[in-house]
Formats: C-alpha cells, structure tokens, sequence
C-alpha cells in the first residue's frame, strides 16, 4: 500500500518507520534527515547520466536509461529495505518527490510494502528544517568566560530534567580556535542545520531551554541567523569563575593536545592575539609551560567575550558568583538562580526579531 504523506506528518509517527532516502550517496553526504539510511536508486556516476540525458535528449530516453542501469539491482534494493524495515513498513523521499523516489515506491508496494511516500521530498523537508529556527522558543543563555566549564554545567544540568541545546556537541567542534580538539570532524552545513531542526522539535516550547553562549560561527559552521538572534535577545546567566580555576580547567581540557596542532591554531589567531603575545604563546607551549599558554591566548578570548557581553541588553544579562568544583551542586545553583529570572517580554522579542 503507498502512501502520500507531508513531511510533518510523518516526522510526528511511530519512531520505528525506517526512512529511506533514494537519493545518491553524494547527495545523502551533503544532507539527510537525522535517522534516515541510504538507499539509492542511482550511483553518483548514474545520476549525472541521466540528468544529461535528460537535459540533452529527453524525459523518456532518460527513464529507459534508468531501467536500463537499475534492471539488475531490484532485488538488492528490496533486500535492503526488508533488512531496514522487517515489518515491511517503510517511508521514502528523494529530492522532490519525482521518478526516483516514485519508481522506488512502486517496486517495494509491488513487494507488499507499506510506503509512506513524503510529498515534495527532500526538498520540502529542508523549508521544515527552516521553519524550526523560525519558531519561537524559551531560550536560557549560559554564559561566561573561556574555561568557566559552560559544557560540563549543560551536561549537568540535563539530568536535573532539565531542556538543553547542545550547539558544540551538533557542530562537533569546542567553539574556540581550538575546538577541533584535533580529533572532531564537522557535518556540513546543510547537516548541521538538519541535526538542529531534529533537537528543536523535540523541545516543549514553554519551557526553558538551556543553550550555551556561542558566537555565531562554531567553528567553519553558522549558526542559522533566526535562531541566532533569538539567542542575543534570551535571558544570559554570566557566570564568573576566577581566572585560575579556568587556567586550570583549560590546561586539563588543551594541554594534553599535540602540541604541532596548537601552534598551528595559534598561529591562525595572530592578527587577533597579535605578533608579540602569539610568539610567547609559541613559546610557552614548545616549552611545555601550558599554564603561561593558556594565560596568554585568555587575553584575547576575556577581551572578544567582554565585547560581545556589552552588545546584549543589560536587562537581559544576569550575574552570579560561582565557586567550588562540585558540577552538581553548581547546577544546581544554576537552575534555582534561573527560576527567579524574569524573562524578557516576549512583545519585546518579537519587536526586536521583525523590525
């Protein structure tokens, strides 16, 4: 049985329908709904023959050229589904909701599938994904300096049945020149945005939800600029943590990394760390004395989150005092000082967001 379902629809069903994507791996790579497998009709190679033929010669030609390069593959392609989806439950798209995904819906009904056909395909997914960063949610920002262990709160603070936005942990990257960690590797942009429209809808909307202070780029990824700005005008809690406590916290974190990989991210800061401070900073970590290090590239990172700081409104930023090393009880502490925030009016917002 086929079926023609939106894409919001089937987002809200029964988790365990597998979702099959026809489109090319190329293509998959570039972007895919969060969960979905590959399960594609052509090679990459095989694609472009098509379109060419498409293009050159016309629509028929180009769908015997299809049957022609898929003849001997349906059988693999229904193992793979049944492999996917034992039930023989499945939902399937490609790029637009064409031939791809329509020929590949037929041969798995013919089968005795049940399809779950996502009108507009992929292409209608990605307008849902934008409509996320859209919607309007109770954001509560974490702030504070480099090293306040903004990250390892968040964490904490999850177990307390709390809502949290991770942004670091969807854009595989600590947010700094060093947050590669020289081990993780980005999604793309496309992928990002997907993985974040995925967290997003799973969110009560009238609760808070706790995001961590970011600049708008985590690494080579932009945060999506509607979402962006509904984080400049949230409720900011800044915490303040003496300086050698975040010394302390960062070597832990950085000074254990290759120390080739650190020059090299220093380097690439020099014309905002300057010639004289990132030549010390060279320095310090050939010599091993990652304490003077860290030190020296907190000079900029203090100055760049003072900056930012002062560009939200003051009746949006509020200040406590921390101390200690117990994560627990200073989530704790987080969560109750939060509770007695008042929130920025949402008219205010929306004045701000539209105008």
């Amino acid at each position: 049985m086929l079926k023609n379902i939106a894409i919001s629809d089937f987002l809200r069903l029964d988790k365990s329908i597998p979702l099959a994507d026809v489109r090319t791996p190329a293509e998959f790579a570039q972007g895919h709904v969060p969960g979905a497998f590959n399960l594609p009709l052509f090679s990459n190679e095989e694609r472009v023959q098509v379109g060419t033929t498409y293009k050159q010669i016309g629509r028929e030609e180009a769908i015997l050229l299809g049957f022609d390069l898929t003849g001997s593959k349906w059988s693999g392609f229904i193992r793979q589904a049944l492999a996917m989806a034992p039930d023989k439950k499945i939902g399937m798209h490609c790029w637009r909701g064409g031939m791809r995904s329509g020929a590949m819906a037929w041969a798995l009904d013919l089968y005795g599938f049940e399809v779950f056909l996502i009108e507009g395909g992929y292409k209608q997914y990605r307008r849902w994904v934008l409509d996320q960063f859209e919607t309007s949610y109770s954001l509560c920002i974490l702030g504070g300096m480099t090293g306040s262990g903004k990250t390892k709160l968040l964490h904490q603070i999850r177990t307390m049945d709390e809502q949290v936005l991770d942004l670091e942990d969807l854009a595989q990257h600590q947010g700094s020149a060093y947050g590669t960690l020289n081990k993780l590797i980005q999604p793309t942009q496309e992928q990002f945005e997907n993985n974040l429209a995925d967290q997003l809808k799973k969110l009560d909307r009238h609760r808070n939800v706790w995001v961590e202070d970011e600049s708008l780029k985590i690494g080579k990824l932009i945060i999506p600029n509607p979402f962006w700005r509904q984080m400049q005008q949230a409720v900011l809690i800044d915490m303040k943590v003496d300086q050698e406590s975040r010394v302390h916290a960062l070597v832990d974190e950085y000074g254990k990394l290759d120390n080739e990989f650190l020059i090299a991210c220093t380097e690439r800061i020099q014309k905002r760390l300057g010639p004289l401070q990132t030549k010390q900073a060279i320095a310090a970590i050939q010599e091993n004395r990652m304490d003077d290090f860290i030190r020296l590239v907190l000079v900029y990172y203090d100055k760049a989150y003072r900056n930012a700081l002062s560009k939200r409104p003051n009746d949006h930023v509020f200040t406590i005092e921390l101390g200690g090393n117990d994560v627990t009880s200073i989530a704790r502490q987080l969560v109750t000082f939060s509770s007695t925030i008042s929130a920025p009016e949402q008219a205010t917002y929306d004045a701000l967001y539209n105008s």
